[in-house]
């Protein structure tokens, strides 16, 4: 997801105070999951940190470490709500595969047998992009996100795509040995999902996935709308290492739309991923094509393979994990499910304040493969 580069003037006054309390910390000895949060935070440059694991039986335990609001030094909530970024793909992805198990659509229909004309440019033919090349990274289209505005504001899906159509496509659709992680993916298929149903992508999500499941935590936030609704920390705009830390919460989000807008709970990313891999929410035609992965590269972990919206991550005690991730201005999340038998049996989800260097991304990662390796 983009980190955004507004430059802006602005004091921070960082006072990191006591660990907030957690459902299972100990003043003398955390354990290490809580061991994992209170190394992710720094007063200078990730404030907070928050944690949920959930397990076969449904069982949650919540953490939180650091402050959720710097000028305050008011607690982290528990299992507060976050921006989550891109694992609204996974989401989005899984409101296209429910159409695909409707028959209502094809993974091998191309982007011109429903947005007729839309994608046209310089090396870009909806006619040989398919809807499986766009769950998968690998359309070749330009990203959006590199042409975006300085100042923040809402924008429109079709002026995002607009930007990214105004440049070359990076590389044929579906070349072999090609792969680009690109936002411009999952804004076609949200516009696809829209034609299709007659109605908007946050609706879709929410009918089909939030009701669904009971996602009491979890929305897709309305056009203009840059609040996040319940009980929640503060996230944080850093420039630059040492730089001042900048409130970024209520920046708008539309920039991401379908591949990043949504806000939800880490205890609510564990019961989708769960819901999700447990086949609840997908018939098990579109849950296997949807775990058929191509190697993947940055942002993901070495390793990693996407699948159409949902990455397998190896685990360092062997096997692997099932989730997604998301990276938003404000906020960073890692997580996912872990299988045994086919079924899921443990999911960790952990986001921080603000978006970090890939020394904390790499300590989230640590602390998600020591909780699915127990």
């Amino acid at each position: 997801m983009r980190t955004q580069t507004w430059q802006w003037a602005a004091t921070a006054v960082m006072a990191l105070g006591a660990l907030a309390p957690t459902a299972t910390a100990s003043a003398t000895a955390p354990d290490p999951v809580q061991k994992g949060l209170n190394a992710l935070v720094n007063p200078d440059s990730v404030p907070g940190a928050l944690a949920s694991v959930t397990d076969r039986e449904g069982r949650t335990r919540t953490y939180t470490a650091g402050v959720g609001d710097v000028a305050t030094g008011a607690q982290v909530p528990r299992d507060g709500q976050v921006r989550i970024g891109s694992n609204t793909k996974a989401f989005t992805a899984t409101v296209v595969l429910q159409l695909v198990g409707e028959k209502k659509i094809r993974l091998s229909d191309k982007v011109e047998d429903h947005l007729p004309g839309v994608l046209r440019g310089d090396g870009i033919d909806g006619r040989k992009i398919t809807i499986r090349h766009l769950l998968q990274h690998r359309s070749g289209l330009p990203s959006y996100v590199d042409y975006l505005d300085e100042d923040i504001h809402p924008y429109e899906p079709r002026d995002l795509l607009a930007r990214a159509l105004k440049h070359k496509a990076h590389f044929k659709p579906g070349q072999k040995g090609k792969w680009e992680y690109n936002n411009t993916n999952y804004l076609v298929l949200g516009l696809i999902v829209e034609k299709i149903t007659h109605r908007s992508i946050a609706q879709e999500i929410d009918r089909r996935v939030i009701q669904r499941i009971g996602l009491r935590h979890t929305y897709f936030p309305a056009h203009g709308d840059a609040t996040i609704k319940e009980r929640h920390p503060q996230g944080y705009y850093q420039s630059a290492a040492g730089a001042p830390l900048v409130n970024a919460t209520e920046w708008d989000p539309s920039w991401a739309w379908a591949a990043g807008q949504m806000v939800s709970t880490n205890t609510d990313l564990n019961r989708f991923y769960t819901a999700l891999l447990d086949g609840r929410l997908l018939k098990e035609p579109q849950l296997k094509e949807m775990q058929k992965t191509t190697p993947a590269k940055y942002p993901f972990p070495k390793g990693a393979g996407y699948g159409l919206g949902l990455v397998r991550t190896p685990l360092s005690c062997g096997g692997v994990y099932w989730g997604h991730g998301g990276s938003m201005t404000g906020y960073e999340t890692r997580g996912g499910v872990v299988l045994k038998h086919g079924e899921p049996v443990r999911s960790v989800n952990v986001a921080v304040t603000t978006q970090p260097g890939q020394t904390v991304k790499d300590g989230m990662d640590k602390v998600v493969d020591e909780v699915l390796c127990r």
